[in-house]
């Protein structure tokens, strides 16, 4: 990770407020720290490690709101979303993600809206939805480094909430996020230095999850719907000037 002290420092302190936002709203710590890590260490060794991070994000998800997990919403998820995953993460080492970077964009911005116009029609999404769902996710997953807003609208048409969906997006998204280390691994791209890198990130942010809940439980679900909103619209214009600015320079 360096010799210099403050880049120890920045991840860190940058890692603790994404993982607060991510254990707030149920996602957005790769949205935050990921231009760190790639500014620190190269967008190379960047991905590998969010990933790490990504697994120990949701772990602390997972054990701060364990009561409150769907197991039905996240098996009929993780059928779909764990060779999905592994499909994608194969699909990245040879792809260039700005056009699935872009696609996304536009997909976040227009659920912003179309959340809500299901909601308002009491959309519900039952397991058959989640599977199907689970398997697209994850092959996005497994290209590009965050989608964790695309989840937003498929586990709250499943009617979670507040913990309930913090947890439940946690617990599913764990398992595609092993599947996509467990690929990075069998191809060399995960050596022991990238994922040492990862832990300590990954440190800071789950110390800020488990903070989140003190928050998250003074949250009434009005403005927990609200939050999911300024996410999912900070994602999609993030997304779409990254796309931008990669074929501007390309």
């Amino acid at each position: 990770m360096g010799t210099d002290p403050s880049v120890y420092l920045l991840v860190l302190a940058v890692g603790g407020v994404a993982g607060l936002v991510s254990g707030v709203v149920g996602t957005g710590a790769t949205i935050i720290l990921l231009p760190v890590l790639v500014f620190v260490f190269g967008p190379r060794e960047a991905i590998p490690i969010m990933a790490v991070v990504a697994l120990m994000s949701n772990f602390a998800k997972i054990t701060s709101w364990w009561r409150e997990i769907d197991w039905r919403a996240t098996a009929a998820y993780a059928v779909g979303g764990i060779p999905g995953a592994a499909l994608g993460a194969r699909t990245m080492l040879a792809l260039p993600p700005t056009a699935v970077d872009a696609a996304l964009a536009v997909f976040f911005l227009v659920m912003i809206p179309g959340r809500r116009w299901l909601a308002a029609r009491s959309f519900k999404a039952g397991p058959l939805v989640m599977a199907p769902a689970g398997l697209a996710i994850g092959f996005l997953t497994g290209i590009v480094v965050s989608t964790g807003p695309i989840t937003v609208p498929v586990f709250s048409a499943y009617g979670l909430a507040r913990g309930a969906f913090i947890a439940t997006e946690a617990a599913a998204s764990m398992a595609m996020y092993i599947s996509k280390a467990i690929t990075f691994q069998s191809f060399g791209a995960l050596p022991v230095d990238i994922a040492i890198k990862g832990l300590v990130s990954g440190s800071s942010v789950m110390a800020g999850t488990y903070c989140a809940r003190l928050i998250v439980e003074r949250l009434s679900i009005a403005s927990f719907q609200y939050l999911l909103d300024i996410v999912m619209l900070v994602s999609g214009l993030t997304l779409l000037w990254s796309a931008l600015r990669t074929l501007q320079f390309s």
